[in-house]
């Protein structure tokens, strides 16, 4: 197995020349990677045609201007979120004041997926370059064109020992995961979660996992139902269901059942046409093993649309699966893909104690007018983020967050999140030297009598 000590050993002596802590080398890092991603644009969106058959529209919007966005972002805010947090002092200290300073981790390693492989990859190098740190970035093997220009863009813009783009297989993630970074990120699957968050317990490593799992949508009796089909078969068929914050089943109150699916059914047609296999921008599933183990799902239940498949593009049409229960085998796992399986209800207890039954789910969106609907399923259900009436939306704001909970994830990023995120909170306590309070010591008089007055 190849080892990267060397590498590691470079860029752990590039951070210690204090260069990366500079905020003027931050911002000029940050501009000249937007800068060589709009000059790659072009590149970048045949890369990604070639790995995933994205549209020039689906490539912009979910990659590249996701990225120039986020990047935009942190370079006006950056000089705000560096300074030192002052807060407050309590009385028994009195003389001294109290800093929360935000610093670097030091080397970072980055572990990208392959579904968006190039928003995915920057979004957190984003935060580890604002917060001072040096960075190796893992790229996927599924999506080789991509992790190629990743690797050109980042030599061309940064030396190896500050940003560093490693690409293989599984050998090569194993090989990272030997070294001794100080900081590492994660986006994939659970079983793969597992796996780093084993090998950096080995050396004390901090992590990040953003994972999955199988996030419900929530469609009431109240819900704005043309509204609700519109968004839901464009958050989940957007990337062809490759999306790790995808609503991945239905939960239908069994009084809109029909309506609601006859406007799903529209909605599909008028976003990716009645023969979605011939349309030339529609996302391909990533290989053969994907395309197969979706394919399979296909056998139970009841297609209600879609269900054509083309194995020589590896497309699979949308989908729509009724007549489907908890105990089928596309409810058993994260499905990844553009097939979405339907469970109907009467009351909201069955949604929640279904959930409840289930790991935490990553994302969860529920489309109701009422209020109080709204309150009792964000209230009841432990999840990652969501969204009342949209989905997926709220992954793409800056000023939210985004992580799971529990087996969908630990940590979060995105604006100043991702700052903080590959920033270590360092306590500073300033204290005075004009006076000195005699009571904290053992020797003074009536010390315990004293203390007592200010420690209640």
């Amino acid at each position: 197995m190849e080892t990267y000590s060397s590498l590691i050993s470079a860029q752990k002596s590039f951070f210690r020349t204090g260069k990366t802590k500079d905020v003027a080398f931050r911002l000029n890092a940050l501009q000249t990677l937007r800068n060589a991603i709009k000059q790659h644009e072009e590149e970048l969106m045949q890369a990604l045609r070639a790995d995933l058959n994205k549209s020039e529209f689906e490539a912009y919007t979910t990659e590249i201007g996701f990225v120039l966005e986020e990047l935009r972002y942190t370079i006006s805010h950056l000089h705000s979120w560096v300074k030192p947090e002052k807060v407050k002092t309590p009385i028994t200290h009195i003389g001294s004041s109290s800093y929360i300073y935000s610093d670097p981790y030091g080397v970072v390693l980055v572990i990208a997926p392959w579904n968006y492989p190039f928003q995915l990859a920057i979004a957190p190098l984003i935060g580890a370059i604002a917060a001072g740190n040096c960075a190796v970035m893992k790229p996927s093997e599924l999506t080789p064109k991509t992790s190629e220009i990743l690797e050109k863009l980042m030599s061309e813009c940064f030396p190896e020992e500050y940003i560093a783009v490693v690409q293989g297989g599984v050998e090569t993630s194993q090989g990272l995961l030997n070294e001794k970074f100080d900081y590492i990120f994660f986006t994939g699957s659970v079983p793969v979660g597992k796996i780093i968050m084993e090998a950096a317990a080995k050396n004390l490593i901090p992590v990040t996992l953003e994972l999955g799992g199988k996030s419900p949508c929530i469609v009431h009796e109240d819900a704005n139902l043309k509204i609700a089909a519109k968004r839901i078969a464009w958050g989940k068929y957007t990337n062809a269901g490759q999306t790790c914050i995808a609503p991945d089943y239905l939960y239908l109150h069994k009084n809109v059942r029909d309506e609601f699916l006859q406007q799903l059914k529209a909605a599909i047609v008028e976003l990716y046409g009645s023969e979605p296999l011939d349309n030339p921008n529609f996302t391909r599933i990533v290989s053969v093993r994907h395309f197969e183990r979706l394919s399979a799902f296909l056998n139970k239940g009841e297609v209600y649309v879609g269900g054509k498949t083309n194995p020589e593009k590896l497309a699979i049409e949308p989908t729509v699966l009724t007549e489907i229960s908890w105990d089928d085998p596309i409810m058993q796992d994260e499905i990844f893909g553009p097939i979405l399986p339907v469970l109907v209800y009467s009351e909201l207890s069955e949604v929640i104690e279904g959930i409840h039954e289930h790991p935490k789910p990553l994302s969860l969106y529920i489309f109701s007018e009422n209020n109080s609907i709204q309150e009792k399923v964000l209230n009841s259900v432990s999840f990652g983020g969501g969204c009342v009436n949209d989905t997926v939306y709220h992954f793409a704001s800056p000023h939210l967050p985004f992580g799971g909970v529990g087996p969908s994830g630990i940590g979060s990023y995105h604006g100043k999140g991702s700052f903080d995120t590959f920033s270590h909170k360092k306590s500073i306590l300033k204290q005075t030297t004009r006076f000195d309070i005699p009571f904290r010591y053992p020797n003074v008089k009536n010390g315990l009598k004293k203390i007592k007055m200010f420690m209640k």
